[in-house]
């Protein structure tokens, strides 16, 4: 009966941490917080999962961020973009979201680009993109682990509407999937330009997709097997004494 509890409790606790809520990754935080934006990939602006990055520009401006993403999570990118009262009605933002081979990956639902209504304080706009795969095949568009570059601009704008100030904020964060993406495979290195991979990775490091939530399963699949072979063992089994006493047929 030891070894069943054991088994028991060791079944409820791997059930309990595959059952938990998956905590959001990095948090919001207060410091590390950048106050400007780059204009093109190459001088984009690098800010971390969770925190917002702020930059004053103008309409006309393209503005570039970019920020790290792992196997298994799926980035949402969200954008306000502070408007004067002055502003343009003929003005629409938009946000674009670029992998580290700079493959404008679609978003899978959210508010990518919208048009400014007539004297609009603030425009907001969103991007979720697919979960990122820790591997996929060379033709395919699949989001991978690497460098992701955020892209906001105005379009549709007059002569007469350039030059007018802006303030943007613009925040990544990211819902972890788990095993649910896992595929069997994994790159060779993630996509980060210049293959500096320690200086645009994630605050924990790259995961190289060898862990999902897939282990818990696997465990609490084999302890729950474990548990169920020892209670049918212990239901099952009958005593010997009942053969005793049993003797053959006469004249046998």
């Amino acid at each position: 009966m030891r070894t069943t509890r054991l088994l028991a409790a060791v079944g409820l606790a791997g059930l309990a941490a595959l059952l938990a809520p998956g905590a959001a990754l990095a948090a919001s935080g207060d410091d590390d917080k950048p106050t400007d934006a780059g204009t093109s990939f190459r001088t984009a602006t690098k800010i971390a999962q969770g925190h917002t990055a702020t930059a004053n520009a103008s309409t006309g401006d393209y503005l570039y961020w970019s920020f790290p993403a792992d196997a298994g999570q799926r980035p949402t990118v969200k954008a306000t973009v502070k408007l004067p009262k002055a502003a343009p009605s003929s003005a629409r933002w938009r946000i674009d979201v670029y992998d580290g081979l700079r493959r404008r990956q679609s978003c899978m639902y959210g508010m990518q680009a919208r048009t400014a209504p007539q004297g609009a304080g603030s425009v907001e706009l969103a991007c979720v993109l697919r979960t990122v795969r820790a591997w996929s095949e060379p033709w395919a568009n699949d989001p991978l682990p690497g460098t992701y570059y955020v892209r906001l601009t105005a379009t549709g704008l007059k002569t007469a509407d350039l030059g007018q100030p802006v303030t943007a904020e613009v925040e990544a964060t990211s819902k972890d999937i788990g095993g649910a993406a896992a595929v069997d495979g994994t790159l060779g290195a993630p996509l980060v330009p210049g293959g500096t991979t320690t200086e645009a990775e994630p605050e924990d490091g790259w995961s190289s997709g060898w862990w999902t939530s897939r282990w818990i399963w696997t465990g609490v699949g084999g302890a729950l097997a474990a548990l169920a072979g020892v209670g049918g063992y212990t239901l099952t089994r009958r005593s010997p004494s009942g053969a005793r006493g049993i003797s053959s047929p006469s004249g046998v």
